[in-house]
């Protein structure tokens, strides 16, 4: 299969289109975005690589890193992990506090921003250095260690993440944050940061793709039972926008599509 035609195509048919959509304004470095930035890359599992667009500009992954603090949280904890955060899809805004309310603190999911501070907390709670810790498992995913957080969106989140600092603040009251706040907001907010190519992205989920193991190396980073699971989380529960609609996030070089935070 020509997968280069393919993506061609693809660039081809929406550089036809007018950019409708609008880049997550409520956080005030990425409404500088460009919103017609546009890139894609394919990694194959015979180590082939097909791009087009802007797929070398770094940009903020956003909540894509959910899935990576969460594949460090299920090393650490394992079964144990799901006892402080559920596997259900939500149907509700990605940064509810009413369903909280509702499960006694057990987030829906670990792809809604009250499952991924909870996620942060486990490894706050675990790891000396969590920052240092996430960067230097995204750079072997990526077999590339010219991978850092983008300071300014990382400040500029924090300048205006009021209700992530309600959802921590309400699991603690609940019991199920054991950290204080700031060092759980101030990881969370620098993973969200993370910058990041297309193409270093595609590398980063291949173990997703593999069985748990680099490709290059052969390397087992995760069992392959857990890497069923989180497959299965990330089809059946997604990201969810700010009308609670079901969405996957696409990488773009500058934004989201789904900017979900």
């Amino acid at each position: 299969m020509d997968y280069q035609k393919i993506l061609n195509t693809i660039q081809e048919d929406i550089s036809y289109h007018t950019a409708i959509g609008k880049v997550a304004s409520y956080i005030p470095e990425l409404a500088k975005i460009d919103r017609k930035k546009f890139g894609m890359h394919l990694y194959c599992r015979d180590s082939s690589n097909y791009s087009c667009g802007e797929s070398q500009e770094k940009f903020s992954i956003q909540s894509i890193s959910k899935v990576f603090t969460l594949t460090m949280a299920m090393q650490i904890l394992g079964e144990a992990l799901w006892e402080r955060v559920d596997v259900e899809p939500s149907g509700d805004p990605f940064n509810s506090l009413t369903q909280l309310e509702y499960e006694n603190g057990i987030p829906r999911n670990p792809f809604i921003n009250a499952g991924a501070l909870v996620i942060a907390d486990i490894l706050v709670s675990n790891l000396k250095n969590p920052k240092q810790d996430l960067l230097d498992f995204v750079r072997k995913l990526t077999g590339n260690n010219d991978i850092h957080y983008d300071l300014n969106i990382a400040k500029s989140e924090k300048s205006t993440g009021y209700r992530n600092y309600g959802l921590v603040n309400y699991m603690k009251a609940l019991g199920n944050v054991k950290n204080d706040v700031e060092p759980i907001l101030d990881f969370y907010f620098h993973q969200c940061s993370l910058s990041m190519s297309c193409e270093e992205l595609a590398k980063a989920f291949m173990i997703f793709a593999n069985g748990g193991k680099l490709l290059e190396t052969g390397e087992k980073i995760i069992s392959a039972k857990r890497v069923k699971r989180i497959n299965a989380l990330m089809q059946t529960c997604g990201f969810y926008d700010e009308a609670g609609e079901f969405s996957f996030e696409v990488g773009l070089p500058g934004k989201v599509v789904s900017e979900v935070e």
